[in-house]
C-alpha cells in the first residue's frame, strides 16, 4: 500500500494544476477525478500499478473507478494535511474557467460548486475542526436524496395544546422538522409556484458559526446556500419575492450567487438595516448593520412595493371627498440639512402678519444672504420649492405661531412662526410611498427584549416588526403563503399572525427547522401567540438520520462500537463499506480519536437513505401507520 501511495504522489506531481507551493492539493485531485478530467485520466494510465488498482476492464474498455480513487486519496495516509492544503481560489471565473482579471464576463466559482452540501446542524453554534456532518456530496451520491420524504409524527397544535391530525388541507399553517434542504424538495411537490414571499435569516458565516473552519468554511457556505436557494426559487409564484438577511461577511458573494441563480434582471435591492446602535466589538469599525438582499421571481410580474400609510398620523378634516385627512410635517427639520447644497432654493418666507423669516444658518440681508435669493418684490417664498412650484403648492403651507421657532426674522431675531407643509391621506394612498432601502427602526434589541416576555430562550431573534414590515410592503394578499426555512425562534410565524389579526386575513406560514431547539423554542413560541388559529407540526421520517443522531452522542469508543453493531444489522450502509474488513480491523478503528471514529461511522452510512422516501411509504419494513399514509397522500395530493 505504501508503495502505491508514493507512486501516486509522484505521478500526480507531474500535473502542475494539482500542485501549489510544492504541495499536492488533495481536494483539487478529488474534484478533477469526479469530473473525469481527461488529463488526469491520461496521467493515471501511465502507471501499470495505478491502472490495475483504479481501472477495470469491461468488454475491452477500461473504466475508471472514481469512487475507489476518491476513497484512496481521502485517506489521511495519502496527504495528512487534508483540507488545509486546498488553496484553490474562490472567485469570479468565465465559462472557460479564466478568472475575472482575464475577462469581463464572469460567474462565481468555488470548490465543489456543482455538488450538494448535506447539512446536519444540531446546535446553533456547533464548531468542528473539519466538516463533520455537513458532508459535501457529489452528483452520483444524490440519486434519491431529493425525492419527497415521508412525513410522520403529525400534530395539530393550538393554544390549548396538541391534538390528533385527521386531515391536511390548503389552509393549514405548517412547521416541519428536519433537514431544510430535503424539506424544501418535499415541499416542492405541493407548493411549487405557490409561495408569495420567502424570508430567511441563514447563518451569517461569522467566526464561531456552524461553518467555523478557516480553511473550508467559505466554500462550504456557498454550496450550502446555493442548494437551498435553487429549490426555494422553484417554490415562488411568478409575482413572488425572496428576502435574505445576511451580514457583511458574505453579502458580496451572496449577491453574485443570487445574480447567477435568479438573474440580475430580477434583483430589487440591498436593504441596509441598523442591527444595533452601540457596540465595543470590532477592530476598525464597530459593526452595527446587516443587509437584506431582495429578488423578484419575475420582475415583470411584480407590482411596485408600497409602504403602508399610518392613518393615525392624519387629522380627520372631511368625511367625504379628496381631503379625508391631513397631517403636517416640520419643513425646518426636514430641509435644513439640504440648504448648503441647494442655494437656488433659498428664499424668504412671508408669514401671515407680513414678516419675513429665513431658515437657520442663512446669513442676514445686510450680508447678502450668502447666495440666498430675495424675490424682486420681497413677496413671500419658500426654500423647499422653486418659485413656480411654490405658486402651485402654496395652499399646502401651514403657519403656526410659537415662542420656540428655530426660524429667524429679517432682523436676525427669533421668529414668531413655525412653518409646516400639509399632506392629504388620500394623496398618499393613491400615489403610494416607496419604502426606503435603509431601515433604522428595527434594531435587534427589540426582538431580544420581546422574546423574553414569551419565556423563550433564543440568541439574536429578529424583531417581529421587521418581518411584518417586509410582508406588508410586498403586499402579500390575505390568502398568501409565507415561507421561512431557517425558522429559528418562529418570528416569521408571529409576523404573519399579527398581520392576519390586523386585517382579518388568512395568510399561511410554513416554517422549516432542523436544530433541536424547535420543541422548546419555535413550537413553544408559536403556540403562545397562535390565538384562535392552529398549525400542523410534522417531521421528515428518519432512516439513517437516526443513526447519525446516535453517533454524535457517545463519549467512549465502546459506545460507538455498540452502535456499529446495530448499524450492521439495521442501517443502510454505503456500498463502499466492506463490513468484514471493518470488523477484521476493529483495533485500528479503536486507535482513532473519538471524533474520527464518529466521522468514520457517519461515512459508512448511505446518504441516499437518510430519510424514508415517499415512494417507499408502503414498504412494511418501515411500519408506517395507516393514518400517516393517508395524511401523506393528502399532503402530497396523491390519489
Amino acid at each position: 500500500m505504501q508503495n502505491l501511495l508514493e507512486e501516486l504522489k509522484k505521478l500526480l506531481e507531474q500535473d502542475e494544476r494539482l500542485v501549489v507551493e510544492g504541495k499536492l492539493l488533495k481536494n483539487k485531485i478529488i474534484e478533477s477525478a469526479l469530473k473525469l478530467d481527461v488529463d488526469l485520466i491520461r496521467l493515471l494510465l501511465k502507471s501499470e500499478a495505478i491502472k490495475t488498482h483504479f481501472f477495470q476492464e469491461v468488454d475491452g474498455v477500461l473504466v475508471f473507478d472514481k469512487i475507489k480513487f476518491q476513497k484512496f486519496v481521502s485517506n489521511k495516509a495519502f496527504l495528512p494535511d487534508s483540507y488545509t492544503s486546498f488553496k484553490n481560489k474562490i472567485g469570479l471565473v468565465t465559462e472557460n474557467e479564466e478568472y475575472l482579471s482575464e475577462s469581463k464576463e464572469a460567474v462565481l466559482a468555488w470548490p465543489y460548486k456543482d455538488c450538494v452540501l448535506e447539512g446536519g446542524m444540531e446546535k446553533e453554534n456547533e464548531k468542528r475542526d473539519e466538516i463533520f456532518y455537513n458532508e459535501i456530496l457529489t452528483p452520483d451520491e444524490i440519486d434519491r436524496l431529493f425525492e419527497p420524504k415521508v412525513l410522520a409524527n403529525f400534530k395539530r397544535i393550538d393554544k390549548d395544546g396538541e391534538h390528533k391530525v385527521t386531515e391536511i388541507n390548503k389552509n393549514d399553517n405548517l412547521i416541519i422538522r428536519g433537514n431544510n434542504l430535503l424539506a424544501l424538495h418535499s415541499l416542492k411537490k405541493r407548493y411549487a409556484g405557490r409561495i408569495k414571499l420567502i424570508y430567511i435569516d441563514p447563518p451569517y458565516n461569522q467566526e464561531g458559526s456552524v461553518f467555523y473552519n478557516d480553511s473550508f468554511k467559505h466554500s462550504s457556505w456557498l454550496v450550502f446556500m446555493k442548494n437551498r436557494l435553487d429549490v426555494a426559487w422553484q417554490l415562488l409564484r411568478r409575482d413572488g419575492v425572496i428576502f435574505i438577511q445576511i451580514g457583511e461577511e458574505e453579502i458580496s458573494y451572496l449577491k453574485i450567487l443570487c445574480d447567477e441563480l435568479f438573474t440580475r434582471d430580477n434583483f430589487i435591492s440591498i436593504v441596509a438595516r441598523v442591527a444595533k446602535t452601540a457596540s465595543n466589538k470590532g477592530t476598525y469599525f464597530a459593526p452595527s448593520i446587516d443587509f437584506i438582499l431582495c429578488y423578484a421571481r419575475d420582475i415583470n410580474a411584480l407590482p411596485p412595493f408600497f409602504d403602508k400609510v399610518d392613518e393615525s398620523l392624519y387629522k380627520k378634516v372631511e368625511t367625504e371627498g379628496s381631503r379625508k385627512g391631513e397631517k403636517y410635517r416640520d419643513d425646518v427639520a426636514l430641509y435644513q440639512s439640504s440648504l448648503d447644497i441647494r442655494p437656488n432654493q433659498r428664499y424668504f418666507i412671508k408669514c401671515p402678519d407680513g414678516s419675513l423669516v429665513i431658515p437657520p444658518g442663512i446669513t442676514l440681508p445686510n450680508e447678502k444672504l450668502d447666495g440666498a435669493k430675495i424675490l424682486p418684490d420681497k413677496n413671500d417664498g419658500v426654500w423647499r420649492w422653486a418659485v413656480d412650484s411654490y405658486k402651485e403648492k402654496k395652499y399646502l403651507l401651514v403657519f403656526k405661531k410659537t415662542k420656540r421657532s428655530p426660524l429667524l426674522n429679517e432682523e436676525g431675531k427669533q421668529a414668531k412662526w413655525n412653518i409646516y407643509t400639509k399632506s392629504y391621506l388620500n394623496d398618499r394612498k393613491e400615489t403610494g410611498t416607496l419604502p426606503r432601502n435603509y431601515l433604522d427602526q428595527f434594531i435587534n434589541r427589540k426582538g431580544a427584549d420581546y422574546i423574553k416576555t414569551l419565556d423563550v430562550d433564543f440568541n439574536y431573534p429578529k424583531p417581529v416588526e421587521l418581518i411584518q414590515y417586509l410582508i406588508e410592503i410586498v403586499g402579500v394578499g390575505k390568502d398568501g403563503i409565507i415561507l421561512d426555512f431557517f425558522a429559528g425562534s418562529g418570528t416569521t410565524a408571529e409576523a404573519v399572525i399579527r398581520i392576519n389579526k390586523n386585517d382579518k386575513g388568512h395568510r399561511k406560514f410554513i416554517l422549516c427547522e432542523q436544530i433541536d431547539y424547535i420543541e422548546d423554542t419555535t413550537i413553544k413560541r408559536v403556540r403562545k401567540i397562535i390565538e384562535d388559529n392552529y398549525f400542523i407540526y410534522c417531521e421528515l421520517m428518519k432512516l439513517n438520520e437516526k443513526y447519525i443522531d446516535e453517533i454524535k452522542k457517545p463519549k467512549t469508543t465502546k459506545q460507538l462500537v455498540d452502535i456499529w453493531k446495530t448499524m450492521k444489522e439495521k442501517a443502510f450502509l454505503s456500498y463502499k463499506i466492506d463490513v468484514k474488513q471493518f470488523d477484521e480491523n476493529i483495533n485500528e478503528f479503536e486507535r482513532l480519536s473519538i471524533e474520527n471514529q464518529k466521522e468514520f461511522l457517519i461515512e459508512c452510512l448511505d446518504k441516499n437513505q437518510l430519510y424514508v422516501n415517499l415512494s417507499e411509504i408502503d414498504d412494511t419494513e418501515y411500519e408506517i401507520s395507516k393514518e400517516d399514509k393517508e395524511l401523506n397522500k393528502q399532503f402530497y395530493e396523491v390519489k
